[in-house]
């Protein structure tokens, strides 16, 4: 599983020109997901992403969790994160299929809901647009 992260003042994902997530203040998170993943790695990437102190303190230090200071998360699926670039065009051999990724996608937006944060999602397999102002910027790259 492969996550890039980044700490935002606002975010949001549109699919044919309609806003389907948006949020305030927290992380933009690309989500790529490997054909060797399963459940206890989603669970644990969930936890390190929801306990990780990016966000800024008082003092501006990277001190405090999302939950910490009650930001919000934007979930984007992206498969290209599994992207083999060793020819001029990439493979993505190693991306799970579309229903496994689709099921721990959806496994690992709970797990975050269910420390009680709010999460906003693309939309699963569709053509995206992505926009943020990344705060920082602050860009943290996580692989299990």
């Amino acid at each position: 599983m492969k996550l890039v992260i980044q700490r935002v003042d606002e975010g949001l994902v549109t699919v044919a020109d309609k806003v389907v997530g948006k949020i305030g203040g927290g992380y933009v998170v690309l989500v790529g997901i490997g054909k060797n993943d399963e459940e206890k790695v989603v669970r644990a990437m969930a936890k390190k992403l929801i306990d990780l102190r990016i966000m800024a303190d008082e003092k501006g230090k990277m001190n405090q969790s999302i939950v910490e200071v009650s930001g919000e998360i934007l979930l984007v699926s992206q498969f290209t994160l599994y992207a083999q670039t060793a020819g001029r065009r990439p493979g993505f051999t190693q991306a799970a299929s579309p229903d496994e990724a689709r099921k721990l996608f959806e496994l690992f937006v709970n797990e975050i809901r269910k420390a009680g944060v709010i999460v906003q999602t693309g939309q699963f397999g569709e053509y995206m647009k992505v926009t943020l102002t990344n705060d920082g910027p602050v860009t943290i790259i996580l692989e299990s």
